[in-house]
């Protein structure tokens, strides 16, 4: 009887697990549509944007601006590596983590200089533990993100950039696919580029006059394509993270429903055998006495 009490109690306790981790599951489940949605909500504003920047680097041209400055040898890099600030997310921030250490160890064998700056918990208590220095770290960043927290982030790498403060920003974070593909990426915000520029955009806008000039333009558009990139990046984090957590915490309750299917037929296996023992122990006892 004492084994039955023993399985008794292991199957309590994975019941009580399963409650946890289902609970998780759906909490997480609830959280990554709120971000999915405002990621998509985001969409028409910064597709507009970009299409704007497009169309105006169409009829500038190559021009020279802060934040397209360029060096052919970064004299400093800021490497900006955004986590999770919590766990149980499966292998989310272990990919984060090892693409970022791959960086640093290529930084370090071409002994470019580089500042490390973090967002979230586990990445800030992973590079402590194996002795990296973290210049700047955040931990306040999570599903209750808006575009203000986006635009006061980017308007301090902006500054610091074009003060020259370094030559050269690098994000490591996970890009949001879609909900079933998410993927850790290593990508570069400044220097920014004028990327993409339409071929017939000087065609589409050979009527227009603009006031101010089109270099002017250029210059007060770049600082609002770089707030909505940071706020893209950390919108599409966060819902990579909760989605990931969710199947983590999925996998979680379908183990844990599993072990107590198992237990449960251990467990009555046993009690049965104990049964069949004590009445062959009765029956024997009754024909000893006869």
């Amino acid at each position: 009887m004492a084994g039955l009490k023993i399985i008794k109690k292991r199957i309590s306790s994975v019941v009580n697990i399963r409650k946890i981790t289902k609970t998780m599951e759906l909490v997480s489940a609830a959280k990554s549509r709120k971000m999915m949605v405002k990621v998509h909500d985001s969409l028409p504003y910064g597709n507009k944007v970009i299409e704007l920047l497009n169309t105006i680097s169409g009829i500038t041209g190559d021009v020279e601006l802060p934040l397209l400055r360029t060096e052919e040898t970064p004299k400093k890099i800021i490497l900006l590596v955004i986590t999770a600030n919590r766990g149980l997310c499966g292998g989310y921030n272990a990919q984060l983590l090892k693409l970022a250490r791959l960086r640093i160890k290529e930084l370090q064998s071409q002994q470019i200089p580089f500042d490390l700056h973090v967002i979230g918990k586990k990445g800030i208590s992973y590079f402590k533990f194996i002795k990296v220095p973290v210049a700047k770290s955040w931990t306040h960043f999570d599903d209750g993100f808006v575009y203000l927290d986006a635009k006061t982030l980017a308007t301090e790498y902006i500054q610091d950039f074009v003060n020259e403060s370094y030559d050269q920003l690098e994000l490591i974070s996970t890009r949001y696919i879609s909900a079933v593909v998410q993927r850790a990426e290593n990508f570069t915000i400044f220097p920014m580029t004028q990327a993409g520029a339409a071929d017939d955009a000087t065609t589409k806008t050979a009527n227009f006059i603009f006031e101010p000039s089109p270099d002017e333009i250029l210059k007060t558009l770049l600082p609002h394509v770089a707030e909505y990139l940071f706020y893209k990046t950390v919108l599409e984090a966060i819902t990579s993270e909760q989605i990931a957590r969710r199947i983590a915490m999925k996998a979680a309750s379908d183990a844990a429903n599993d072990m107590n299917k198992s237990l449960t037929r251990i467990y009555n296996r046993k009690r049965q055998a104990a049964i069949t023992q004590e009445l062959a122990e009765i029956i024997a006892g009754a024909d000893a006495i006869k």
